[in-house]
């Protein structure tokens, strides 16, 4: 064999490319899930989302629902941090009390939601 004959290099095939690919993406799939649950543990990251809105559903549904005005004078004069110190917010409030609380006074109140619309 002389210097100038060519020589064949063996290159991994088309299935070993793929079955890398997939082991590389697998990889990166699995770090990036272990980095979220290690940032956000048991909270996601729209949290605050969730308490917002839960605290303004749960007031618009007991708004909606009082005819003679009293429970909505109720939540507004101190009734939803009741409702949130006897449990009523549910997981959602766990989530950010403070701003559950808000959303519960904006739907008491007939506000519209802060947090609607895809822009804010």
């Amino acid at each position: 064999m002389g210097q100038t004959d060519p020589v064949r290099h063996r290159v991994p095939g088309r299935r070993g490319r793929v079955l890398t690919a997939l082991v590389a993406c697998a990889l990166l799939g699995a770090a990036g899930a272990a980095f979220l649950v290690w940032r956000f543990n048991d909270r996601p990251p729209w949290g605050d989302d969730v308490a917002y809105e839960g605290g303004y559903i749960l007031a618009t549904r007991i708004r909606q629902a009082d005819v003679t005005g009293e429970r909505t004078k109720d939540l507004l004069g101190g009734g939803c941090a009741r409702l949130l110190a006897e449990g009523s917010g549910g997981r959602r409030a766990t989530h950010n009390p403070p701003l559950w609380v808000t959303g519960c006074l904006d739907g008491a109140a007939g506000l519209p939601s802060a947090h609607q619309g895809l822009v804010r």
